[in-house]
């Protein structure tokens, strides 16, 4: 392990935890010395006890087989070599998020309202128009506190001038958080004498406080509040979230067919009767929550929750109609937003991003391809992107005929050198590129997880992190110093 680190092979790329004279970053010094001494026999039993707890503890995430069309169930990929963020960069972080955050839901607040950021020519409305997430129904609807998008999970990377970037923000049913508990947890026991000796910031609390967020939603406060989560079933790639979730959080793990609305009041069925329902943390998407107003085919959503919702007899969390800002288009706006809602400057700032809707925009995205990550306005997990530098001539050809072909749906952003952090690559230690999954809570009051996910590309040279595409994860410290 000590000439793993002497002859640690530097990019281009900011790295996390080493300077590019191979000296520890603010707040990593301590940790740092401690890992690199470490021999090979150590480190090898820490990676085994760490690839064994997640086998013995569950944690799983799926992968859909094209080929065979069903879904294979794998161990959770870590990196027992911890990403530092220094106490006092996150907390600037973190006040970027809630900025953010609020914000958005200003935004998402305004359209199903007034529209005034439209009115006022801040928000094109051709780009309202062209959205496959906003929903007419929700027009009128006053959700509490004027929240729509209770759980935000923007991700963050950092280019090779140091600064965190906001890359995009997933306010339908963002998914992640459940891996940044356990990850935790497995550090934990791998390395106790590292939590020994660090101020580490702890993330333990996110059940609680998502819990509380949730009961501050509910529409009789005076009471306490029957939360349940709603889950597709267990054939959903991220079913093992809910259930851990549901789990720490104590409430009921539910699917559509064990909730049933009367009377335009929701409820769940039980052994003993219904029993009425105040708060459902959704994990279906839009389309799937009502047949009776979305897809008349939904067999995993409950017939009149709506109308439900629509007269305050249920909270949903995120509300439907909230992925209406969950739009690589609609980002490129948040700025403004941010200046026009809050009279304030962004704290954190978005990626640079070429709308291709906008003929100068598009123009230079098409002559441009070969160095620009290019992705469609509203899938996720990685999916329907194209990397640029890593993509062939002919699929250059390809996503230019695509982007002609209907340019509302496509942005590009020029292909950053992203953060990297060492990690363990079979015998060797190698930077790999990451990005950041921060959770932030909007109900009652705000919260935001001290930290996130850090996910990793750990395929060598690879941008693309999403666990779906080969990507895996790592523990997340924001440590305090003396000087903090």
């Amino acid at each position: 392990m000590s000439d793993g680190w002497k002859h640690y092979p530097f990019t281009e790329a900011y790295d996390e935890l080493l300077t590019p004279g191979g000296g520890a970053r603010a707040c990593a010094g301590r940790a740092l010395a401690y890992l690199r001494r470490l021999g090979n026999a150590d480190i090898s039993a820490r990676r085994l006890a760490a690839s064994r707890a997640m086998q013995v503890m569950g944690i799983t995430f799926t992968v859909y087989d094209d080929s065979e069309q069903r879904g294979i169930d794998r161990t959770w990929p870590f990196d027992i070599i911890p990403r530092i963020i220094p106490a006092g960069e996150w907390r600037r972080t973190e006040a970027g998020l809630k900025q953010r955050a609020e914000a958005l839901n200003l935004f998402i607040a305004d359209i199903y309202d007034r529209q005034r950021i439209i009115k006022d020519g801040v928000f094109p409305a051709e780009i309202l128009a062209q959205s496959a997430n906003f929903r007419p129904i929700c027009v009128g609807i006053k959700p509490r506190y004027g929240i729509w998008a209770h759980i935000c999970g923007s991700d963050l990377v950092r280019d090779s001038t140091a600064p965190m970037y906001v890359l995009e923000d997933n306010l339908r049913v963002p998914s992640g958080v459940s891996y940044m508990l356990e990850n935790r947890l497995v550090m934990k026991r791998v390395f106790p004498e590292l939590f020994e000796d660090n101020h580490i910031w702890p993330v333990d609390s996110y059940p609680s406080q998502l819990f509380e967020m949730l009961a501050s939603l509910s529409p009789r406060p005076a009471d306490e509040p029957n939360i349940v989560v709603l889950s597709p079933g267990i054939y959903n790639s991220a079913y093992f979230e809910h259930s851990y979730l549901a789990q720490q959080m104590g409430v009921e793990l539910v699917t559509g067919r064990d909730l049933v609305v009367v009377d335009d009041t929701v409820y769940m069925k039980t052994i003993s009767g219904r029993r009425r329902i105040d708060v459902i943390y959704r994990r279906i998407d839009d389309t799937f929550l009502d047949p009776s107003v979305f897809n008349p085919e939904s067999q995993i959503g409950v017939p009149g929750l709506l109308r439900a919702w629509a007269l305050n007899n249920v909270a949903i969390a995120n509300a439907p109609g909230a992925g209406v800002a969950d739009d690589k288009v609609v980002y490129a706006y948040v700025p403004a937003m941010i200046r026009y809602y809050l009279d304030q400057d962004p704290i954190l700032e978005n990626v640079p991003t070429y709308l291709c809707m906008d003929p100068t925009h598009r123009d230079h995205v098409l002559k441009n391809l070969e160095t620009m990550v290019v992705k469609p306005a509203n899938e996720s997990g990685g999916y329907g992107m194209m990397v640029g530098p890593a993509a062939s001539k002919q699929v250059h050809r390809e996503f230019a005929e695509l982007i002609k072909s209907n340019p509302r749906n496509y942005i590009a952003q020029p292909t950053l050198k992203l953060s990297t952090v060492p990690t363990l690559c079979d015998d060797s230690i190698e930077p790999r590129h990451v990005d950041l999954r921060p959770f932030i809570l909007s109900g009652a009051s705000q919260y935001v997880t001290p930290g996130g996910l850090t996910r990793v590309a750990l395929r060598k040279g690879s941008l693309v992190v999403n666990s779906s595409q080969g990507g895996g994860s790592k523990d997340t410290w924001i440590l305090e110093t003396e000087a903090n």
